[in-house]
C-alpha cells in the first residue's frame, strides 16, 4: 500500500513538472471550455495531479486510521487478558472462601446421631 502511494507521489511530481499550472486554485476544472489543445491539455494535466494528489492524501489518511485501530485492537487485547487472569485469581479465591466456609460449619454443627435435631417440632 505505502508503495503504491510512493509510485504515485513520484509520477504525480514527474508529471507536475513537465506541465503547467492551468488554475491559480488547485481543483477540478472543467476543461472543454479552453480553445487550444495546448490549454485543454494543461487544464487536464492539472485536474490529474489534483486527483492523485488528493489519492495519495486519502491513502495516507486512511492507513494512519487503520494503524491506530490496529494499535488500539492490540491494547484492548492485552487489557482483556490481564482482565481475565485477574478473574481467575478471583475465582480460586472465591472456591477457597467457600471451601474454609463449609469447613467451618460442619465443624460448628452438633454433632447428632443419625443426623436428626433433638429438638421437639413446632406446634
Amino acid at each position: 500500500m505505502l508503495k503504491a502511494g510512493l509510485c504515485a507521489l513520484s509520477l504525480s511530481s514527474l508529471l507536475a513538472a513537465g506541465a503547467a499550472m492551468a488554475q491559480d486554485v488547485p481543483g477540478i476544472e472543467i476543461c472543454t471550455a479552453e480553445k487550444t489543445m495546448e490549454r485543454r491539455t494543461s487544464c487536464l494535466q492539472s485536474n490529474v495531479d489534483f486527483l492523485k494528489k488528493t489519492m495519495t492524501q486519502d491513502a495516507l489518511a486512511q492507513q494512519q486510521k487503520l494503524d491506530a485501530a490496529a494499535r488500539e485492537i492490540t491494547a484492548l487485547k492485552s487489557r482483556v487478558d490481564a482482565l481475565g487472569g485477574t478473574v481467575a485469581v478471583l475465582q480460586r479465591t472465591l472456591e477457597q472462601l467457600q471451601a474454609q466456609g463449609a469447613d467451618k460449619k460442619v465443624k460448628d454443627a452438633p454433632a447428632t446421631p443419625g443426623g436428626v435435631s433433638k429438638e421437639a417440632p413446632a406446634k
